[in-house]
């Protein structure tokens, strides 16, 4: 391979001009849609800030449960900067801090400490320890003036407090201590530095907390508190203060009965009485050193919640009960405000929004909620209180609530709403808008009937829709004018089918146990949106699969704990719902064909199938994981009541190999051609064996990769290639489509010109299959009409081979979740979608870049150039003209969905996964079947109209010229 050739590949680029222009300028925000998501917000990572500590203006800052840290505008709810961290899709936790009247940000996930600067969002410094990390606070005051950052990791049975300089990320002073405590938090009262730790065993821990110099380090004291057996679990302990001039540690007894309080530094502790029926509780204090020491304790209860709130004495370090806040229904946030000593607690709920004082229970300003939508529960929040004189006050709050709506009411008004609920998609599907019930009804009713019924009922129908002439006839002119102008109802809550295919919904199933259905013709806009089983929090919903009948109009989705529900597409109504529990779990399920229909078959463990009645007796070959790590073949048969399973056959990789991916063909995957038409006008016929699958097997210790192409019905290996020096660490992804399959890994390759220098890269490796080496021959099949994977040919005696062609390319960075674009009949050409995780983009890379029958170490033929191909470029840049999001920035995708629409030209592509969700129209070959947005219509018209008035005005000119000519005497 020459890496030279990228000059040649960017000459390639620009000679197609259908590949280099993904996305044209006016098309953008036009035929495609970006919800930029951060994920939901965490209350504890979760607050406003001013970054600029000379003005007033503040930024709201979240790490939300998807590891995604980022400001927002409090004013609009615009994202200003974001950033994934660590590069990883994460299941909640993460520390984020803000320093007072600084402008930077502290965080910390996994085994990284990061700090940020506030405005922009740019990387200060990043420091990467051993284990992870336990907590994370910010020393306001020290010795040298600079705020610093205190941090607290778990490191393989040893707890380690570090204290890192603030701005240049050195560690200053670190404390080690081995022993099997459990590490909780760190937190400083300026003169010294707390370490709470749990000791003991599970569900029976007592709390210790250490305590360090804040200059050296060094261990100055160890306090136990409370007895063995009080925590059961590190969840109980609910607050630790930080930075506080008396910061303290909460936890309550298994019965919820009662609070217990530590001021940290002594050795008493104090109990306080829960009201009864509680369930949950949340501590609220000020983050501050001169900020009050005053703490709200938030109870709720399985009705509704209250909350007290309790002053400590900084000399005698007692606590005592101030006032308590009355019990209201329904679910309320609560959260902490300061400015300067003053302390403020703000109460969000449904209704209302209240704002007292630490130092007494009177109101300081109460807003009623203002929305006509329906009344969500409130789960958590953040709020800003600003004082505007000696009786008035704003407040601004940012809450979150059981739908996952993240939403800011300033003074009792919604401002604004994101959808964070989308973030954390684990399953996707398309599914048709569906057609009126009575229609569907009416339309089956006609075709069971005989035809004169069929004939006579069709013709009642037809009369009896002339009711609706009028309003059709009067719709006319409004659909004629926006025909012609251009417009659209894009802001129209109807779901209806449109003539070109583009109105599709998406129905999404996230982690939380949320399902969303998208109205891909209206930019993506929610149509409904439901809690689709009841996860308990913190554990993620894992869905199996997802399936939509657009005959009945129903989605499935199948969880792995053997629950599933079935909803209507177009309105998320619950047709039918198991709770987990009920059905042995899931491994994975698969869509089949049966005699009654379509329907979603679950898989157990290790590829066991329950038994299936004789009406649902899938009739393909279903294919399975095995316990060995091998995959199967199965077969059912109908056998009385019930359906027997028949084994096919077995594929069992070498020894050491292990398979990490498999793709299979779409479900909607037509071939316009049995061929491939050559220069010569020869053909050379495409192996199109649809019950074939693509296996990525990995040998860890050896650093090799193979492909098998299979055939599911046989189980025989069609063709297999092996990789070398590949990075089993990295993704490697397949797909397959038509005559062609695809793997993209990461590396070795060798250099054309150099026979022993090995390099390192990201490649996609591209296969052809046909029926023969030869052109216009058949194989050993002949012109047979049907063929047989089980049953070979006379000659040779076993299931015909295809022959292969393969090249690779190597890319200019890594790509991963391919999929292939899907059109009506298969027509336009074929393109490859890839997600780029460095750029946070999808590229659309075109079939003929990837021809593996491009001609190497020579330039092309005149009869190789006239059928398309050009010389063979081993390298590809992955240039931005190629780009189907354009300059969007789409994080996190780990699904690409491609759909057909009416038009042949148009293909539909939905991405989601872990954050973003983002969706546009593709068009291979250009647009070759609908007019452009930029085509004059009233020119056009114009041009007619024009054509029309001057052949009704010069009409009877010619035929009165005509007549006089017929009446002049001939000379």
């Amino acid at each position: 391979m020459h890496l030279s050739t990228r000059a040649l590949s960017l000459s390639l680029l620009l000679a197609l001009p259908a590949a280099v222009r993904a996305v044209f300028r006016d098309e953008v925000g036009h035929i495609d849609y970006h919800h930029a998501l951060l994920g939901v917000p965490q209350r504890e990572t979760t607050f406003f800030h001013r970054p600029r500590p000379q003005e007033k203006a503040s930024l709201l800052y979240t790490l939300s449960d998807v590891g995604v840290l980022g400001a927002v505008n409090p004013s609009n709810g615009a994202i200003v900067w974001r950033h994934l961290l660590n590069h990883n899709i994460t299941d909640g936790g993460g520390y984020l801090r803000a320093a007072e009247d600084d402008t930077w940000l502290a965080s910390a996930l996994g085994s990284s400490v990061h700090t940020w600067d506030a405005i922009t969002g740019r990387n200060v410094w990043s420091l990467e320890f051993d284990g992870t990390v336990s907590d994370l606070e910010i020393m306001e005051m020290t010795e040298h003036g600079q705020k610093d950052v205190l941090s607290l990791h778990d490191e393989d049975g040893a707890m380690v407090a570090r204290r890192i300089h603030g701005t240049e990320g050195r560690v200053i002073w670190e404390f080690r201590e081995v022993n099997k405590d459990i590490p909780l938090q760190v937190s400083t009262n300026i003169e010294k530095i707390f370490v709470a730790t749990l000791h003991g065993s599970a569900l029976s821990y007592t709390l210790n907390v250490i305590v360090l110099d804040t200059l050296t380090g060094k261990k100055l004291d160890e306090v136990s508190i409370g007895t063995k057996g009080e925590v059961q679990s590190p969840k109980d302990v609910m607050f630790v203060g930080a930075n506080s001039a008396a910061p303290i540690i909460a936890w309550t007894d298994n019965t919820m009965t009662k609070l217990r309080v530590n001021v940290l530094g002594t050795k008493n502790r104090q109990e306080f009485p829960l009201p009864a029926d509680t369930v949950s509780v949340e501590v609220h204090a000020p983050h501050t050193i001169q900020s009050l020491p005053h703490f709200l304790v938030h109870s709720r209860t399985k009705s509704g919640s209250k909350a007290e709130v309790f002053h400590t004495d900084l000399k005698s370090s007692a606590i005592s009960k101030a006032y308590e806040l009355p019990l209201l229904e329904g679910g309320s946030a609560f959260s902490t405000s300061s400015s300067g000593a003053n302390v403020y607690f703000t109460r969000v709920t449904a209704d209302e929004v209240t704002v007292t004082s630490s130092i007494s229970h009177g109101v300081l300003g109460r807003w009623p909620v203002k929305s006509d939508a329906t009344k969500p529960s409130i789960v958590h929040g953040v709020s800003e209180v600003l004082k505007k004189s000696d009786d008035s006050y704003a407040v601004r709050s940012a809450t979150v609530d059981d739908a996952d709506d993240w939403t800011e009411i300033v003074n009792g008004d919604l401002v604004w709403t994101r959808p964070e609920g989308l973030s954390g998609a684990v399953a996707a599907t398309w599914a048709e808008i569906p057609e009126s019930e009575d229609l569907a009804k009416t339309l089956e009713d006609e075709a069971h009937s005989n035809p004169w019924t069929a004939y006579v009922h069709r013709v009642k129908r037809h009369i009896n829709d002339l009711q609706y002439l009028p309003t059709f006839l009067e719709s006319i002119p409004k659909r004629l004018l926006s025909a012609i102008i251009g417009s659209d109802d894009e802001g129209s809550s109807v779901l209806v089918r449109d003539s070109f295919g583009f109105n599709k919904l998406v129905v999404l199933a996230t982690r939380r146990g949320k399902l969303y259905g998208l109205d891909t013709g209206n930019h993506g806009k929610i149509v409904w949106s439901k809690s689709a089983n009841e996860t308990p929090s913190g554990k993620r919903w894992d869905v199996k699969a997802i399936y939509a009948d657009d005959v009945k109009g129903t989605v499935t989705v199948r969880g792995a704990d053997g629950s599933f529900i079935i909803v209507k597409s177009d309105t998320g109504k619950t047709i039918e719902s198991i709770p987990a529990g009920l059905f042995p779990p899931v491994e994975s399920a698969v869509v089949v064909d049966s005699d009654a229909g379509p329907w979603l078959l679950p898989i157990g463990a290790d590829g066991n199938i329950a038994e299936i009645q004789s009406s649902w007796t899938p009739k393909q070959t279903v294919v399975t994981r095995t316990s060995d790590g091998g995959i199967r073949g199965v077969n059912f048969e109908p056998k009385g009541e019930l359906a027997i399973e028949v084994p096919a056959w077995i594929f069992t990789p070498p020894a050491g190999q292990k398979i990490i991916n498999i793709a299979h063909r779409a479900k909607h995957d037509p071939i316009a051609s049995i061929g491939r038409v050559l220069g010569d006008r020869s053909v050379k016929y495409k192996y199109l064996n649809p019950n074939t699958i693509v296996v990525a097997a990995v040998n860890e210790q050896e650093n090799l990769l193979t492909v098998y192409l299979l055939d599911t019905v046989s189980g025989q290996i069609l063709t297999s290639s092996t990789h070398e020096g590949i990075d089993p660490s990295k993704d490697i992804s397949c797909a397959i489509a038509e005559n062609w399959f695809m793997c993209s890994f990461f590396g070795q390759y060798q250099l054309r010109d150099a026979q022993t220098q090995l390099l390192k890269g990201y490649q996609v490796v591209v296969t052809d299959l046909y029926e023969s080496e030869l052109s216009n021959d058949r194989g050993p099949l002949g012109d047979a009409a049907n063929f047989s994977s089980i049953n070979p040919v006379d000659l040779p005696t076993a299931p015909p081979l295809p022959s292969t062609v393969s090249k690779s390319f190597v890319l200019s960075g890594p790509i991963n979740t391919l999929a292939v674009t899907q059109t009506r009949q298969g027509i336009a050409t074929r393109q490859l979608l890839a997600y780029l995780p460095e750029s946070h983009a999808i590229v659309g890379l075109p079939r003929a870049l990837l021809e593996p029958r491009r001609p190497a170490g020579r330039d092309p033929t005149p009869a190789e150039l006239e059928e398309g191909l050009s010389k063979y470029a081993p390298a590809i840049e992955l240039d931005a003209r190629l780009l189907v999001t354009h300059q969007r920035d789409v994080l996190g995708v780990q699904q690409i969905l491609a759909a057909p629409a009416v038009l042949e030209s148009t293909c539909l592509v939905f991405a989601a996964g872990g954050v973003d969700v983002f969706g546009s129209r593709v068009t291979p070959s250009l647009a070759f079947d609908v007019l452009g947005k930029g085509f004059n219509k009233l020119a056009l018209l114009g041009t007619v109209m024009a054509l029309f008035v001057g052949v009704v005005g010069l009409g009877p000119v010619v035929r009165r010229k005509q007549i006089n000519l017929r009446w002049q005497a001939p000379m």
